[in-house]
């Protein structure tokens, strides 16, 4: 159900892929948002290239759809280094990171998405690498086998995950450098989307834009996503241009609301209210009842929820807040009538 949200901070395709490539900034000062942590990765890597000396590691973490990874190639950009890109569950093996990191230059970058997914005899051959810049291997079986010391040229590994508390402390304290994401707010997504409509050719209104920022969840993928989709709205309506009105129609149409929920949000919401009085209630019968999986549920829906304050966690579970009532036009004195 996750793939086929308009507003899922995933990727969803290879389309969609290529679509992000066409769009992301290739510079810090392209890149749209997350000043704070732009202004403190331009001292580090100054710094590093004063010294001559490869930027330390870098732990981007925060939900999807940020930029995470599109940060980690402006940083290799800045570098003026080649970067090479994996994830932790592409790693299955210490031989499949050892070929990685024997393709490496002085200075080069290795980007590991979803790093908390790698495997623990991964991570562990990892440590060295990351501090001495070294790997020790077996080579061969049974009698025959004996280690080898196999030195690594000076790199730099940005980790990206949304999930930094699964990361264990011996991996999270190697890194040097670590930089939380932060949802953008509505003038930095609507500079987003204005630089993407320009990318794409496409004439947009700044109020559109706005609009278009105002449901986007926090999240620029999002934003990029549906700007695509209102294009082609109005390219069927032969519109010239994008104003609020078609964007208006196309997300009423996509079933996106006022603050960038659809119909799994309230459907997540009203399972809540309608079967367990707004809560609280455990993730896994919220999972059960809307038909996902708990990880979706805490990774894609719950971090948006919480942060606009419509949801709120307790020690005893999950519990629907007077301000998701009211968005769903629910009184909220609903839930004490039916106690």
């Amino acid at each position: 159900m996750a793939d086929d949200r308009v507003i899922s901070p995933e990727t969803a395709d290879a389309g969609e892929a290529g679509m992000e490539k066409s769009l992301r900034p290739q510079y810090l000062r392209q890149y749209i948002g997350q000043d704070k942590v732009k202004s403190e990765l331009q001292v580090y890597i100054t710094a590093a290239q004063k010294r001559e000396e490869s930027l330390d590691h870098v732990l981007l973490y925060g939900p999807p759809g940020l930029g995470k990874t599109t940060l980690a190639m402006v940083i290799a950009n800045e570098l003026q280094v080649n970067i090479r890109t994996t994830s932790g569950p592409a790693i299955e093996r210490p031989g499949d990171l050892v070929a990685i990191l024997n393709e490496l230059q002085p200075g080069d970058v290795l980007f590991i998405d979803e790093i908390h997914r790698l495997p623990k005899i991964v991570e562990e051959m990892l440590y060295s690498a990351m501090e001495d810049f070294f790997v020790d291997i077996v080579i061969g079986q049974g009698p025959t086998a004996h280690p080898v010391h196999f030195p690594l040229p000076p790199f730099t590994l940005i980790g990206a995950t949304t999930r930094a508390g699964l990361l264990s402390a011996p991996l999270r304290d190697r890194f040097g450098i670590v930089a939380h994401m932060a949802y953008y707010n509505e003038q930095d997504l609507t500079d987003i989307v204005e630089r993407s409509a320009a990318i794409f050719d496409t004439t947009i209104v700044t109020e559109g834009a706005h609009e278009i920022a105002r449901r986007s969840r926090g999240t620029p993928r999002v934003a990029n996503r549906l700007l695509k989709r209102i294009r082609d709205f109005a390219q069927v309506a032969d519109q010239s241009a994008i104003d609020l009105p078609i964007v208006e129609k196309a997300l009423q149409l996509l079933q996106v609301d006022g603050r960038g929920l659809d119909y799994v949000d309230q459907k997540l919401l009203r399972a809540m209210i309608d079967y367990y009085n707004g809560g609280p209630v455990g993730l896994s019968t919220i999972a059960a009842n809307v038909g996902e999986e708990t990880d979706t549920i805490e990774e894609m829906y719950e971090p948006y929820l919480l942060q606009i304050g419509f949801l709120k966690r307790t020690p005893r579970g999950r519990v629907v807040t007077p301000q998701a009532y009211a968005h769903l036009g629910i009184p909220f004195e609903q839930k004490s009538k039916t106690n």
